[in-house]
């Protein structure tokens, strides 16, 4: 039988759609965002504080950067946010020409280039979204095309495997990566996503290289072994779409998981009344530290 864990709410946010959660290791903090209302979330689980900053635009996802700053990937580009002033930045707009798209979900990869995909606001209907690199130099490569919802970079201890998402596919793949180069190659699936699962939605990896990944509609997060194809365990959430999820902790040991009140019906969030709300659940296996952006 499955191992199934169970999960507890840590924090009532009621988000409408809450993403991107990054532990940051020196402040022993969890940033997270509420993408569609623009919001970017400091969550202190010592004094179990949840700080709010306003961006001013819909933002996809947020890195921490080796000088203690914050880069957000939002709707009108990559960008640098200071929380203080609430002062935001564009620093590359890579489809500026692109008003039906938005910035999704992205990460630093262990070289220290922020990753992160776009995709249509009417997903359903268009596979107009791609997935960018923002180096050192602030220039962007464009590295796929033709995506639907752009979700989960994460990779691989060694370096030498990058895994994505796009949450319209059905499965999770794998790609080679060059570390030097900053480029993928060799695509292939790793898992393909039951129906009962959903989709796959904003994903993390552990210290055994295990891949965590919440699963839109599936109420679940899955743990996942990306050279097998098994699910090996699930994490049960009280919602039907968490949407993400990272370790934290002084261990790495504590998975937060966010989630989303969108499109819910009033019968469905009468149902489930802690959507939108963040979750932590506790592991055996630890996370490891999220790269940083260098530029």
């Amino acid at each position: 039988m499955l191992p199934i864990h169970q999960s507890h709410n840590v924090f009532s946010a009621q988000a409408t759609l809450g993403e991107g959660p990054l532990w940051d290791e020196q402040a022993q903090a969890l940033w997270w965002i509420d993408i569609e209302v623009g919001l970017v979330f400091r969550y202190d689980p010592a004094n179990q504080v949840n700080d709010r900053f306003e961006v001013g635009q819909r933002v996809g996802t947020i890195v921490l950067d080796s000088a203690g700053g914050i880069l957000l990937a939002v709707a009108n580009g990559f960008a640098r946010f200071d929380p203080t002033s609430q002062a935001l930045v564009i620093i590359n707009d890579p489809e500026a020409d692109l008003s039906e798209n938005r910035f999704n979900d992205g990460k630093c990869d262990p070289a220290g280039r922020f990753w992160a995909g776009t995709m249509n606001l009417d997903p359903g209907n268009h596979t107009t979204g791609a997935l960018y690199s923002l180096d050192s130099e602030l220039s962007v490569r464009k590295h796929l095309s033709d995506v639907g919802v752009s979700n989960g970079i994460v990779w691989s201890a060694d370096a030498k495997t990058m895994y994505y998402a796009d949450s319209m596919s059905g499965v999770v793949d794998a790609f080679d990566y060059d570390i030097h180069q900053g480029t993928i190659s060799n695509r292939r699936s790793v898992f393909h996503v039951p129906d009962e699962l959903g989709a796959a939605d904003g994903m993390s990896i552990d210290a055994e290289d295990r891949l965590w990944v919440a699963f839109w509609g599936g109420g679940c997060v899955g743990c996942i072994d990306p050279h097998s194809g098994q699910l090996l365990s699930k994490i049960e959430v009280p919602v039907e779409q968490p949407t993400a999820c990272a370790f934290g902790g002084s261990d790495l040991r504590d998975l937060y998981i966010t989630s989303a009140r969108h499109a819910l019906t009033d019968a469905q969030l009468a149902k489930q009344p802690e959507a939108g709300d963040l979750f932590v659940a506790r592991v055996e296996v630890p996370g490891v530290v999220s790269p940083r952006f260098k530029g």
